[in-house]
């Protein structure tokens, strides 16, 4: 029986520094966007809130809320999505 060989973790396909769209999704409450926005801006400090985009569900109830930050390593993105999918308004992190 031979033992097999580790697998080296795949190399990223994502360039560092580059833009990187994030769809955060939640019920349309007032201040959804203001949160997702300051949590963007805490690990993209150059973050633009004026390239948010938004999008209501067809019911009106749920909103999508896509936030294009500058991805500058593998463990920001993981952070940033590990505190979008953990804060209180948010159901999805896509």
């Amino acid at each position: 029986m031979s033992v097999a060989e580790p697998t080296p973790a795949p190399e990223s396909l994502i360039v560092y520094p580059s833009q990187f769209p994030i769809k955060v999704m939640g019920l349309k409450v007032e201040g959804m966007v203001a949160a997702i926005t300051h949590v963007a801006q805490q690990f993209d400090p150059g973050f633009d809130a004026a390239t948010v985009e938004l999008r209501e569900s067809k019911g009106g109830k749920y909103l999508g809320v896509t936030i294009t930050i500058t991805a500058t390593s593998r463990e920001q993105l993981d952070e940033l999505y590990r505190t979008l999918s953990t804060h209180p308004m948010v159901k999805v992190v896509l």
